[in-house]
């Protein structure tokens, strides 16, 4: 419409000026050269856009002959181009497939057509890990860091690099290097924690946990185990430097954190009772013990208990376990009381109490040793033991990230290496008990396996 209106306009000036002249009539008389020509001024007009016109073709002409070789490679260039990025297309399409004959001839393809290394060389160097080249990736992922523009995809190639072959140092200094890039990324702040918590740099590791959170890397309640599965780590290595005042801080808050995480209760309440304060330790056993009766919180009560006579500690264990009426955990602590106060009678009631509702294998030994030492009958204890010999795994701390079972808790998985990955349950199968990890006070670093226990 707008095109219909320009023109009928353009049409109406032409029109105009055809009409103004033939109203005011003229003649143009042209001398030269002994020559005089007379026309009429319309004609003159006429002959001059005339000429003008001609020009411009011929200007326009002049201006296509001497541009032709400069349109030429332009034109080359855009289809070289167009090709190129064809090329890249398909090569990202064949990395995404697994394809890594494609990838790689894509790859050589888009870099022979493009004059753009940085849309390159991510592809050659996907392209070569899909082969197995990792050398020739390296390569690439390096040179990818002499750009401003794509240091931080060669920095995360090569941490995925030393994380594949092990290397955690070099881990850990590329993730702090791609950090300083890109500092709000979440992937980046959630493998910078994991990093740093399987190093042992606990303090850097509560920080980098702390900003996952904050991103949205980390989900809120997942993010305060961890962070006490770290205070509890902080806890151990101020113990293991001497700084008690420090070790009781952070077990105190990790307790605080997480109120029914065992491990936490348990420390706190052990700290507690070698400061001498054995009726804030006792509290936080009984506190622990009603959220979550375990085995540990009897092993801790057990040793707060010891100054006592076996018969006050059966009345305390009682009343520990009356707080959870019925509690396998409850009838095993009360019957261990029992034991050791020959009080054997009640302690053959709450372990048959216990056998009938959960049998275990622990049970079974405990029976055992109640056969030997009330009667000295070891055809009975030997009965108990097969039967213990057969029966489901005691709970345990088991690594979600390996399924390695570990007698006590740590931050570390023994077997693996992960953190904050064991958690209290029964295993699927019998496995050897993987000693705790040690707990490194310099910077080494463990595999990436972020998942958190119980």
């Amino acid at each position: 419409m707008i095109r219909a209106l320009w023109f009928l306009a353009k049409v109406a000036v032409l029109v105009a000026i055809a009409i103004w002249l033939a109203e005011h009539p003229g003649s143009v008389a042209v001398e030269w050269g002994g020559y005089v020509v007379e026309t009429s001024f319309a004609m003159m007009v006429l002959l001059v856009v005339g000429a003008l016109g001609a020009a411009a073709l011929i200007y326009r002409f002049w201006r296509a002959v001497v541009g032709a070789p400069g349109s030429l490679r332009r034109m080359s260039r855009s289809r070289r181009r167009e090709k190129g990025y064809r090329a890249l297309t398909q090569g990202m399409v064949a990395v995404a497939a697994g394809d890594a004959v494609t990838a790689r001839k894509m790859a050589r393809k888009a870099d022979g057509l493009l004059n753009e290394p940085p849309l390159t060389m991510l592809l050659s160097a996907q392209a070569a890990q899909l082969q197995g080249d990792e050398k020739a990736a390296r390569e690439y992922f390096n040179a990818m860091l002499e750009r401003p523009e794509t240091a931080f995809l060669g920095l995360r190639g090569l941490l995925t690099q030393a994380v594949k072959a092990g290397d955690r140092v070099e881990a850990l200094n590329l993730a702090r290097r791609a950090h300083k890039l890109q500092p709000n990324t979440p992937w980046l702040l959630a493998t910078l924690y994991d990093l740093e918590a399987r190093s042992g740099d606990w303090a850097a590791a509560e920080g980098s946990l702390q900003s996952a959170v904050q991103a949205g890397a980390i989900p809120a309640e997942e993010g305060r185990h961890r962070r006490a599965a770290l205070l509890l780590e902080r806890s151990f290595e101020a113990e293991r430097r001497g700084r008690g005042d420090s070790a009781l801080y952070h077990a105190q808050s990790a307790h605080d954190l997480l109120p029914g995480f065992v491990p936490a209760a348990a420390r706190l309440a052990r700290l507690l009772a070698a400061a001498g304060r054995h009726k804030p330790a006792s509290k936080t056993v009984e506190r622990a013990w009603r959220l979550g009766p375990a085995p540990e919180l009897a092993d801790v009560y057990r040793e707060i208990l010891a100054g006592y006579d076996p018969l006050t500690r059966v009345k305390l264990f009682e009343k520990l376990a009356a707080q959870t009426p019925g509690n396998v955990e409850g009838h095993l602590a009360v019957a261990r009381a029992a034991l050791d106060a020959e009080l054997w009678g009640e302690a053959r009631a709450h372990l048959m109490k216990a056998l009938e509702a959960q049998p275990s294998q622990r049970i079974y030994r405990l029976l055992a040793d109640l056969e030997r030492t009330e009667h000295g009958n070891e055809e009975a204890a030997r009965s108990w033991l097969a039967q213990a010999a057969t029966a489901k795994p005691d709970p345990a701390w088991t690594c979600r990230a390996c399924g390695a079972v570990s007698h006590e808790w740590s931050g570390l998985c023994g077997h693996c290496s992960a953190f904050d990955s064991l958690e209290w349950k029964t295993p699927q199968v019998a496995l050897h008990l993987a000693a705790p990890a040690e707990r490194p006070a310099t910077s080494l670093l463990p595999p990436m396996v972020p998942e958190p226990a119980r």
